[in-house]
């Protein structure tokens, strides 16, 4: 027995004969909420707590973005419910995220309010099971710019029903598993802050302790160079124009395989090329893959080669390679990447209507700061120590939430059932 449960394996039908399912709208009521109008100045401002269907995020609610005002209340279709109440958003992007209050508080009309009926469902339960039937909800999404589902669907939904005292035990473990998935959450939150300090740190002002200067880019320490890109790069080439495919001979490097500032082998397509081909548009170790063209948002994108294998890249990638007497790679990867550093970039790249360029001319003219060879070392063993815990905290938030997943589906259906008294004790992960 593990966490307080059985597994029952293939036997799990005979034990589901204590399971039934019911429309939720057998077990709970249900309505919705509105807005005050927006131009009453008079609505808004007040101390009664609105949520907005882009704050459920299968979280608990202990205070909202906005508040209202008793006359905004009385003059909308808005609602105050009490504490405990599960929400679950209708409309837009959030459709299906949930939520449960832990305040007396109104919503929006986007937010259907579920309220379960006592000792018939637990609500926590509930929340799971609706986590659990999403992709279902989702494929009833309808509507064009702003697809959403209404209440009626949800009052529909199937739910599966354990017995009372079983899904507050179904309820307390996922809970347990939730929590420890929000925690790693909040420590890669809070690394990835460190880390854009960290760099902010060291891009500003060094490791030696020494006096800045001002620059065309601003502070630096005072013995580093300030020049244009293009003096430290032996070369800076344009990606190969082809259309990838399942098969080829050659792995084609996308933009989607930049992640965190690495290339990573996922999703790859591949090319057929000619030898000559291939060493033109080849990427070795260290190399540097530049997104010059995309939404703003995505270009100046870039990401340092470190695979075996042989791989090529796309048009829409400058492959730029270092003079590595004078600019460690590594450096050049975390400077490009910092948010001062692409906010700089995105100010040189050329508009479109919803594409923006920076060619490879203006990446050259590019200026960055540059320290010594052993300062440039120094400050990549810093950076790569906190990428490495980075890399840790991410694995260990995929393994936990690979086994909510798990756990979800087994204990939704059946597959694990409670055997003796469950430990509400803390799930140690």
């Amino acid at each position: 027995m593990k966490y307080g449960f059985s597994t029952q394996g293939d036997h799990c039908s005979n034990s589901m004969k204590t399971w039934g399912e019911a429309i939720l709208a057998e077990i709970a009521d249900t309505t919705s909420g509105g807005t005050p109008n927006r131009k009453n100045e008079s609505y808004y401002g007040g101390s009664i707590p609105w949520v907005k269907s882009g704050e459920l995020k299968d979280n608990y609610i202990t205070d909202t973005e906005e508040k209202i005002t008793n006359l905004g209340l009385k003059n909308s279709a808005a609602k105050l419910l009490p504490s405990g109440t599960l929400l679950m958003a209708m409309y837009g992007a959030t459709i299906g995220k949930t939520a449960i209050l832990r305040i007396e508080a109104a919503t929006n009309q986007a937010i259907c309010a579920i309220s379960p009926k006592q000792y018939l469902a637990d609500t926590k339960y509930v929340r799971f099971a609706l986590i659990y039937l999403r992709p279902e909800i989702l494929k009833q999404r309808y509507g064009g710019a702003q697809p959403n589902i209404s209440q009626q669907i949800i009052r529909n939904l199937i739910i599966p029903m354990p017995p009372f005292y079983e899904q507050q035990k179904i309820a307390a473990v996922l809970e347990l598993v939730q929590q420890a998935m929000e925690q790693q959450e909040q420590l890669l939150v809070l690394t990835t802050e460190l880390k854009k300090m960290l760099l902010h740190q060291l891009f500003t002002r060094g490791l030696r302790n020494e006096p800045q200067k001002q620059t065309e880019i601003g502070l630096v320490p005072e013995s580093w160079e300030v020049r244009p890109l293009g003096d430290y790069l032996i070369e800076a080439q344009y990606g190969l124009s082809s259309k990838g495919a399942e098969t080829g001979s050659y792995a084609f490097l996308r933009m989607t395989n930049q992640q965190q500032g690495r290339i990573v082998a996922e999703k790859l397509q591949y090319v057929e090329l000619s030898k000559r081909e291939f060493e033109k548009f080849r990427v070795e170790n260290q190399d540097i893959l530049f997104n010059r063209t995309n939404s703003l948002e995505l270009v100046g994108r870039t990401a340092i080669f470190e695979l075996k294998g042989d791989y090529v890249f796309a048009s829409y990638l400058i492959r730029l390679r270092a003079d590595t007497e004078h600019l460690q790679p590594h450096f050049l990867n975390y400077y490009l990447n910092a948010d001062e550093t692409q906010i700089r970039l995105k100010s040189i790249a050329t508009r479109a209507i919803s594409q923006s360029n920076i060619s490879a001319t203006r990446l050259r003219g590019f200026l960055v700061p540059v320290p010594s060879m052993s300062e440039q070392d120094e400050i990549v063993k810093m950076i790569s120590g906190i990428d490495q815990k980075l890399e840790i905290l991410r694995r260990k938030h995929a393994v936990v939430s690979d086994l909510f997943r798990t756990l979800l589906h087994e204990l939704m259906t059946g597959k694990i059932r409670f055997a003796g008294n469950f430990n509400y004790g803390k799930l140690s992960l």
